[in-house]
């Protein structure tokens, strides 16, 4: 059986990383089978936009300096042989991981924004040509239109979002192939 992570990053004022959401699934479900969530040393205490979303007192929260989380999270990787990592916005948290560079990077956002992927997208919402919604594709609003339920907010912390970008892709029930590598 084949495995895949999902990744999510938080970000501080200064644009360094605070936290790092990961999610390893498998390949043909899209379920869960494992998670890690870090909170990074010192560069949390700087604050950020959504710093009040570090959930620092959570039994598996890992709080560690960057270069503690990178190492970890390689050998985390390594332990399910993964070799494509996933994320919404895809460009966003590889530059701010080039630790893992040597990963294939994939945007979760090349098939949940376009209607010929995702039958959640409503038939008279506004779309370029080639498919893809002209606003209102983030995670809140893709969610809220699969979910039908308006009241869904991202929360912005790392593991969260990055379980319920997992979500997305099990939603949208599409082989991982389809995604496009950034």
């Amino acid at each position: 059986m084949g495995y895949f992570a999902v990744i999510d990053t938080e970000t501080s004022w200064d644009n360094e990383v605070i936290s790092i959401g990961i999610v390893v699934a498998e390949e043909i479900s899209f379920q869960a089978v494992d998670r890690k969530y870090y909170v990074i040393k010192p560069t949390y205490k700087s604050g950020g936009m959504y710093a009040c979303a570090l959930k620092l007192n959570d039994r598996d929260t890992i709080i560690c300096k960057r270069k503690k989380a990178v190492e970890d999270i390689l050998l985390f990787l390594q332990k399910y042989s993964i070799s494509s990592i996933f994320a919404y916005n895809a460009k966003f948290d590889c530059a701010h991981l080039p630790e893992l560079n040597k990963f294939k990077w994939y945007d979760i956002m090349s098939v949940a924004a376009y209607k010929q992927y995702n039958c959640a997208i409503p038939l008279d919402a506004e779309c370029c040509k080639t498919g893809r919604l002209k606003t209102g594709y983030g995670v809140e609003s893709i969610m809220r239109m699969f979910c039908n339920y308006k009241k869904y907010f991202e929360t912005h912390n790392a593991m969260q979002d990055a379980l319920d970008e997992l979500k997305i892709m099990e939603l949208l029930r599409v082989d991982i192939r389809i995604y496009k590598s950034i």
